[in-house]
This record gives structure tokens, C-alpha cells and sequence, in this order.
């Protein structure tokens, strides 16, 4: 089995009017989706990012330079990532077909390149 990750992408304005009861629902399906997958041995890991945007790094005229993330006002941040066991493509769109967020947002589905050999 490879390894693929599953990128969330959403409007940060998706979830800024939903009620604190409606988080939790929401919350309550990822869980239970991840749960989900861990029991049929597919779930390899995931997070949910924080919603500050983080940092950008770039290197430019031989600098580091360092600026803020995503701003509010981005049409589109990554709101997380689970990392799943698929036996290809067409698999791992098989087992990221019922997650959640296909229903708030965009899921990008990447192979993780085995470096190791």
C-alpha cells in the first residue's frame, strides 16, 4: 500500500457563522470518519491546522525572508491533512469519497514519493 495525502482546502468563511454546537457536529464527522478508516488499517495520520495561516520561508538575494501566512481574507487555506494507505489513485479517491470536507471545501489527494528506496 502507498502512502497519500489528503490536503483540506476551504474559504475560511465557510465556518465562520456556524454556531459552536454546529462546530462540534462537524467535528464529530471527521472523527468519526478517521476512526473510520483507522479500524480498516487505512489511517496513517492527520491534523487540523490552526486557522492563523502560519509562516511562509523563501530564500531571495541569498536571504531568508519570513512573512506571514495566509490572511483571512484568502479565498482558500489548508485547513488540515489526513495521511492514508491506498493501493493507488483511483483507491485512495475511493476512501477520500465519503470525508467530510468534500462537503466544505476541496480535498487534494497527493502520493507521498517513497525516497527511501
Amino acid at each position: 500500500m502507498a502512502k497519500f495525502i489528503l490536503i483540506l482546502r476551504e474559504n475560511p468563511a465557510t465556518f465562520a457563522s456556524l454556531s459552536p454546537d454546529d462546530m462540534q457536529a462537524i467535528i464529530q464527522e471527521y472523527s468519526a470518519w478517521a476512526q473510520k478508516l483507522g479500524m480498516e488499517g487505512r489511517m496513517a495520520g492527520g491534523e487540523k491546522l490552526r486557522d492563523e495561516g502560519g509562516r511562509h520561508l523563501t530564500a531571495r538575494s541569498g536571504s531568508l525572508v519570513a512573512t506571514d501566512g495566509p490572511y483571512a481574507e484568502a479565498k482558500e487555506v489548508i485547513g488540515g491533512f489526513f495521511i492514508i494507505e491506498a493501493a493507488d489513485y483511483a483507491d485512495a479517491e475511493t476512501v477520500a469519497a465519503d470525508c467530510p470536507h468534500v462537503k466544505y471545501g476541496v480535498v487534494e489527494i497527493r502520493q507521498v514519493d517513497n525516497i527511501d528506496g
